[in-house]
């Protein structure tokens, strides 16, 4: 199984990290800090006449921040007849100033600090001249934040802010401040609005925000895992799951004995719930058979440990595969596939070397098994390990060469090792491996939706389109193909209505599908429909499986609310998003 975070079981490489560029939003280095840019709603904060209405509102690559009204001037009084006099203070207080960021430049911040309030003291306070004062408050601010003293810094860039509410260098300043207070939330929320005043284009301010979502993202992920109640995904992702091992214990168990009439042993039993769906039952007969510490408790605990990875217990999930694993009197087929899901979970949890470990231990145990390279094959591709993975999917189709899944992936490795190597070749090489596959395995839904989605990039929109509804022929209840070929219109046509309506029928048919909500709220910070957008990444953080994929997820909910904020702030129009079905 790949770590959570990722769409590659079974098939599905997309990752989440892939959605915000899929749909033509900035992303910047890690989590991916995609503000609306193209689509920034920017409006003027003026009163527009009632015939006019919210439409008029004007929309620009950023805000135009010379057409932003300062609260703090708009009742400002007429200028003073002394204008003169007005002056001559002005001059007295920039030489204060000069003075004070000579003092600054030797590193003597308190005496600069002595400087800028004696500007500060003799600054005339009229029309016209407030922005002026907020650099001196903004001055006086960098030096308290090089003497540490951050709280009287941050007070510093209110009053600057107060002044000058489009300053953005006071506005970095206090979000550098207060992420060093700890206010991660109010850190962000400036880093936010100094994204859109420069046009998202200041590298170091979109770092800043990264760096700040990222942090922030953890605390609210340490925050829900350690409140959490975990929850099963929906019964088709389990179905999935299960359908990528080809030599899993219970799938591929044939029956022998019947132990009298109507008595049946509990691997048959569980073989058919497996078909039937019937997770909880199988979860809750499992922790019965281990009780009586029989003949099948090996299976019953790899049983309850699967079903507890997948329902993200994963300290109960390690216990269970451990105790599986540790127990040599259990078959070696038992063991290899106790080996790969702790494998796959341990890089969930972000420990590579340990899941290399088990794979290695796994390898041993089963040097014929194919689903211990399918699987060490799809993390190493998940590493950027193309080498690796070509040649653990090489291993796994030569073992089992009607194992469907494995095929494709290594179709998909050869196409990106291709693309990597910049070799016409082996591009034509997999592409013909990819046809071969459809032809071949024309009932499993994962080969058309990787060839599809490699179609997508080579820009073949509709022959990557047929082969989606082909898929949804094979499996018409698939949430994910569905999804797919969402990203798949907004490629082709940019046709955002349609694309919706498609991520919204994936949700009717499953209502547990954490693809479609993040993939539909991101299209919804798109449109600028905050609200929506918010909602819809509330509804993804119960699905998710481990702290890291918890902090990406609070990473774009953090982001889409921080934006809400500074549209309210400088009284951008938001759009009000449609009711969610």
């Amino acid at each position: 199984m790949a770590p959570t975070g990722t769409y590659n079981f079974a098939g599905t490489t997309w990752s989440k990290w892939q959605i915000a560029l899929v749909v033509g939003a900035p992303v910047a280095v890690g989590l991916g800090y995609w503000y609306l840019k193209r689509r920034s709603v920017t409006a003027i904060s003026k009163k527009r006449s009632d015939e006019k209405g919210a439409a008029d509102l004007v929309k620009q690559e950023s805000i135009d921040a010379t057409k932003l009204t300062p609260p703090s001037q708009t009742n400002e009084t007429k200028p003073d007849k002394q204008e003169s006099s007005s002056k001559t203070h002005l001059k007295e207080c920039q030489k204060y100033k000069d003075k004070g960021n000579a003092l600054f430049k030797e590193q003597k911040y308190t005496e600069a600090i002595d400087e800028y309030s004696k500007a500060i003291e003799l600054f005339p306070k009229v029309n016209g001249q407030l922005q002026e004062l907020a650099k001196f408050y903004q001055n006086r601010a960098a030096a308290y934040e090089q003497l540490r003293d951050y709280q009287r810094a941050k007070e510093e860039c209110d009053k600057a802010i107060e002044y000058d509410p489009v300053y953005v260098k006071a506005l970095i300043r206090r979000s550098k401040v207060n992420e060093n207070l700890g206010n991660l939330v109010e850190s962000l929320e400036d880093v936010t609005s100094a994204c859109i005043l420069e046009g998202f284009s200041s590298e170091s301010t979109l770092l800043s925000a990264d760096r700040i979502l990222k942090s922030l993202g953890r605390k609210h992920a340490k925050e829900e895992i350690s409140k959490r109640t975990t929850i099963l995904p929906s019964k088709h992702f389990v179905k999935t799951y299960f359908s990528t091992f080809q030599e899993d214990p219970v799938q591929s168990y044939k029956e022998t004995n019947v132990n009298g009439e109507g008595d049946q042993s509990f691997i048959s039993w569980a073989k058919g719930k497996l078909v039937e769906q019937k997770y909880i039952e199988i979860f809750d007969r499992s922790t019965e058979e281990i009780a009586k510490e029989g003949d099948e408790a090996s299976i019953a605990l790899l049983m309850r440990g699967t079903i507890h990875l997948l329902k993200g217990d994963h300290n109960l999930a390690l216990e269970d595969l451990r105790r599986v694993i540790d127990n040599i009197r259990a078959s070696d087929k038992i063991r290899i596939n106790a080996l790969i899901k702790r494998a796959s979970l341990y890089m969930q949890l972000e420990d590579p070397s340990k899941s290399m470990l088990d794979f290695e231990m796994a390898a041993e145990l089963g040097p014929m098994n194919a689903d211990v390279f399918h699987h060490r094959g799809q993390v190493r591709l998940l590493m950027e390990d193309l080498d690796g993975a070509m040649q653990d999917f090489a291993k796994a189709v030569h073992m089992n060469k009607n194992f469907p899944i494995a095929v494709v992936q290594k179709c998909y490795t050869d196409f990106r090792y291709a693309l990597s190597k910049q070799d016409v070749t082996k591009l034509e090489e997999s592409i013909e491996g990819f046809q071969r596959a459809v032809k071949e395995f024309s009932n499993c839904v994962e080969v058309y939706n990787l060839y599809a989605q490699v179609l997508t990039e080579q820009e073949k929109f509709k022959d990557a389109e047929e082969l989606y509804n082909k898929a949804l022929l094979v499996d018409p209840d698939n949430a994910t193909i569905y999804v797919h070929k969402a990203i798949l219109i907004l490629h082709s046509s940019q046709n955002m209505e349609k694309a919706v309506d498609l991520i919204n029928e994936a949700i009717k048919l499953d209502d547990k599908c954490s693809f479609a909500y993040e993939t539909l709220g991101t299209i919804e910070v798109q449109r600028a429909n905050l609200d929506h957008a918010i909602e819809l990444f509330r509804k993804t953080v119960p699905l998710a499986k481990t702290e890291m994929e918890l902090s990406h997820l609070f990473a774009l909910l953090d982001a889409a609310i921080a934006q809400r904020v500074v549209a309210r702030r400088y009284k951008i129009q938001i759009p009000s998003g449609p009711n969610f079905a």
